[in-house]
């Protein structure tokens, strides 16, 4: 698996969900229960996570609908 996004904004989440659900790339949510520990005020970020194998597509499917993938060093 390859981390995509991050994000703390839970409309970017959502909206990277059914973009790539609609592509048919599936697609993880990470770190969904930090906000029990967090107190829910979104202090830790959620993160999206995609097969290797289709990362490419979805960068460049976020991509062309305005989000900026997480940039692997």
């Amino acid at each position: 698996m390859k981390h995509l996004l991050s994000s703390n904004n839970l409309a970017d989440i959502a909206f990277a969900q059914a973009l790539l659900q609609g592509e048919g790339i599936a697609v993880f949510e990470m770190d969904v229960n930090m906000s029990v520990l967090e107190g829910g005020i979104g202090a830790f970020p959620r993160r999206l996570m995609v097969r290797t194998a289709d990362y490419e597509a979805a960068a460049r499917c976020l991509r062309d609908n305005g989000l900026e993938p997480y940039e692997h060093a």
